[in-house]
């Protein structure tokens, strides 16, 4: 089995090329789209669902067979087409430094897309490195529920407060404690129960250096 390097990339404005127009390769652009990756899409067809992202400009589709030069300026490549000698050619006009996911055969990519979990800044990614499948679905499904969407609004406090407190304390015991205390469980509950006054009046005694 391979032994997965995990890693996260910026990949904003960066090309990510997908040969296929299916069902996968929905799946696909929709797990790119948070990332806002120039994303070109290679097929004679479109999935339904990825039409109105063409007709948008959110997506580039070329309506095409697929042709090496589609791999031009691409950092990633996604080869996920129904048919495996496609999905051979992509591959094997991929440059060295393109990294190419095959949907079909995984042992034959340079990296796997994990299972994931977004909420706001927070991003929980799920692998098996293709052992099971299905079992990583079902953690996906189990997080959903323990980290829901409420962790949106809670982690997009807990920047904008670690922002002003940096700003606030120079780097030492103050500062440190001060981001200690943004970890307070209470306030994950006032964020939950809508009781936004409360948190901040917190924030505001954490850097009027009160933090407990």
């Amino acid at each position: 089995m391979t032994n997965y390097f995990p890693i996260h990339l910026n990949i904003e404005f960066k090309t990510v090329v997908i040969v296929g127009g299916g069902h996968v390769a929905a799946q696909k652009v929709a797990s790119l789209l948070p990332a806002k990756a120039n994303i070109v899409v290679v097929s004679p067809t479109l999935h339904d669902s990825l039409l109105p992202l063409s007709e948008s400009g959110q997506i580039t589709w070329r309506e095409k067979q697929f042709e090496p030069r589609d791999l031009d300026d691409a950092i990633l490549i996604i080869a996920a087409t129904n048919d495996t000698s496609v999905n051979e050619a992509v591959q094997e006009a991929a440059q060295h430094w393109q990294l190419i996911n095959r949907t079909d055969v995984q042992s034959e990519s340079d990296f796997i897309t994990p299972a994931t979990v977004r909420r706001g800044p927070l991003v929980l990614t799920i692998s098996t490195s293709g052992a099971s499948p299905g079992l990583a679905r079902k953690i996906k499904a189990d997080l959903e529920e323990q980290f829901d969407e409420i962790y949106d609004d809670y982690v997009c406090f807990l920047q904008q407060a670690r922002l002003m407190i940096a700003a606030k304390f120079e780097k030492g015991q103050q500062r440190r404690a001060a981001l200690q205390a943004l970890l307070e469980p209470s306030l994950l509950e006032w964020t939950r129960n809508g009781e936004i006054d409360r948190r901040e009046a917190y924030l505001q005694q954490l850097l009027m250096g009160e933090a407990r």
